[in-house]
């Protein structure tokens, strides 16, 4: 034998009847001449015989069943609409309309509304539109910051809603399952 594994293996084999009348026969001339055969050998036949002894209980045939219907008596949890507080969500939407609408106003005040427009349909001349200079608001530190953190605030937004879509999409797939 080259490892007790296969040693091992060898005598479970004996041990469950399996394997051709040559290796029982060989197994059976290593169990009357090697000692450490023979002594894993008494090994293994003694588990073999607590293992048969061993009462094992099997599951009912409904045990499935009973394991869904444990869990279908506890509550689903609630849907974030309802622990959500709309409040939060209406002040967040109105804090951004609000910038955006003060960004319009502020860039609809700058215009001169009073120039003659030339051939122009519109009641503002389009040279008033050239004088307004974005590059003024743009450079002001604060409103720099105002805009990152808005960027950054919708991008989290962006992210959530994806996010809420992706596990909504998941847990399609597992009902479906």
């Amino acid at each position: 034998m080259n490892t007790n594994q296969e040693m091992e293996q060898r005598l479970w084999e004996y041990i469950d009847g399996a394997g051709s009348a040559e290796e029982r026969s060989l197994i059976e001339r290593l169990l009357e001449t090697d000692l450490a055969f023979r002594s894993k050998y008494q090994e293994l036949l003694q588990l073999n015989q607590v293992l048969n002894q061993a009462e094992l209980e099997e599951p009912s045939m409904r045990f499935t069943r009973n394991v869904m219907e444990e869990i279908a008596k506890y509550s689903v949890a609630k849907a974030t609409s309802q622990y959500i507080n709309k409040r939060i969500i209406w002040g967040i939407a109105a804090f951004f309309f609000l910038i955006i609408g003060s960004m319009l106003v502020y860039g609809f005040s700058e215009i001169n509304w009073k120039s003659s427009g030339g051939g122009s349909t519109l009641p503002f001349g389009i040279d008033s539109i050239n004088k307004w200079e974005p590059s003024k608001i743009i450079k002001n530190t604060y409103v720099n910051i105002f805009m990152m953190i808005n960027i950054v605030l919708g991008l989290y937004l962006l992210d959530r809603y994806l996010a809420r879509k992706r596990n909504k999409r998941l847990e399609d797939m597992n009902e479906a399952i």
